[in-house]
């Protein structure tokens, strides 16, 4: 099967009945989760797959995460809990894959939540199309609520998964939404050992080349909370976009695979993250404290320009706004700023 569209239609829970002899372990760390905590439970518990093993690593949390997932594993014999002292959350994710047994591999943020087959589905589209991966393009957020009227999946290469998920215009970045063969993990001591910011794109990455058939949907199944006010998404550390920057270029220096696509992908996720590093610095009005970073970025932003946009799957739009982030660094930053913080402001879901 090529990478080209496939009209395959989901078979109904009679026909998957043998993908439940599968056992999928989903790793999920709690830090400061207990507002949101519940949610992602009971969405974990009523999946319509059932042969999970759910891994909760409470990392030290300072509030009643720890007393919540307990109680729900009290109820549910699937669940079991990890307690720990705080190590982040690439040490909790790490103690969970340490005792995962399953034979595909899962992880949840503990302000997210599951659609009822979100897990049926990832397995569906791994096993029928005789992958080692599987994922999904959309997810819903708390701002988009708007399923995709018809799924869209392909049968990606190696190579082509990791050039999707470097552009992560094309594949939501992160660990989540996504399932891993448990034997391609183990087989390589695959771990969340770089543990700068966007250490899900390292992992993600990393299982990609090491897949040799990577299956892509379209159908929104996971739910990513973009309201939590303490959440990376949401605090917009100066650190953090040095950290990115960092883990993108050790992803592009540790890579067993390579391509046009692959190259063009790299070139615009570091036109990306420098700008979002200029960004954090404008939106800290720090640029004394960071001023040889945010000179250094600002450069960067226009050496990577002209490479970045030779990314064929951009839009002329997103090519427009590149050009602009380029010429006037500093209005787009904060224009960008403060259409987040009204979206924000506006984000009401539970």
């Amino acid at each position: 099967m090529s990478s080209k569209d496939s009209e395959m239609m989901k078979p109904d829970s009679a026909s998957t009945s043998c993908s439940a002899m599968r056992l999928v372990s989903v790793i999920v760390p709690l830090y400061k989760s207990e507002v949101f905590l519940p949610k992602l439970l009971d969405s974990l518990v009523s999946q319509s797959y059932e042969n999970l093993e759910v891994i909760l690593v409470d990392d030290g949390s300072p509030d009643h995460s720890g007393e919540i997932a307990e109680n729900y594993a009290r109820q549910d014999s699937r669940l079991r809990v990890i307690h720990q002292e705080n190590g982040g959350t690439c040490a909790a994710r790490n103690a969970g894959l340490a005792v995962a047994t399953g034979d595909y591999l899962m992880f949840a943020d503990g302000d997210d939540w599951l659609e009822k087959d979100c897990v049926e589905y990832l397995v569906w589209l791994l096993e029928a199309n005789d992958c080692q991966m599987s994922m999904t393009d959309s997810v819903f957020t708390t701002r988009d609520r708007v399923q995709n009227e018809q799924d869209n999946i392909r049968i990606w290469t190696s190579e082509e998964a990791v050039a999707g998920i470097i552009d992560t215009f094309r594949i939501p970045v992160g660990p989540w939404n996504k399932l891993y063969s448990a034997e391609i993990i183990r087989e390589h001591g695959l771990s969340f050992s770089v543990s700068w910011f966007g250490e899900g794109l390292y992992f993600s990455t990393m299982a990609a080349q090491w897949s040799a058939r990577v299956a892509v949907g379209h159908r929104k199944i996971y739910d990513y909370r973009l309201n939590n006010p303490n959440s990376g998404t949401t605090v917009k550390h100066v650190e953090n976009g040095i950290s990115a920057l960092q883990n993108i270029l050790y992803i592009r220096d540790h890579l067993e695979v390579d391509s046009p696509d692959i190259q063009d992908a790299l070139n615009w996720h570091i036109f990306t993250n420098n700008f979002n590093l200029l960004e954090y610095i404008v939106g800290a009005d720090d640029r004394r404290a960071y001023v040889g970073e945010y000179e250094k970025a600002k450069a960067n932003v226009r050496f990577y320009l002209k490479p970045a946009l030779r990314n064929r799957y951009l839009t002329r739009e997103m090519k427009l706004r590149m050009v602009a982030k380029t010429l006037f660094p500093d209005i787009v930053a904060k224009l960008n700023l403060k259409k987040l913080e009204k979206a924000f402001e506006q984000d009401r879901m539970g």
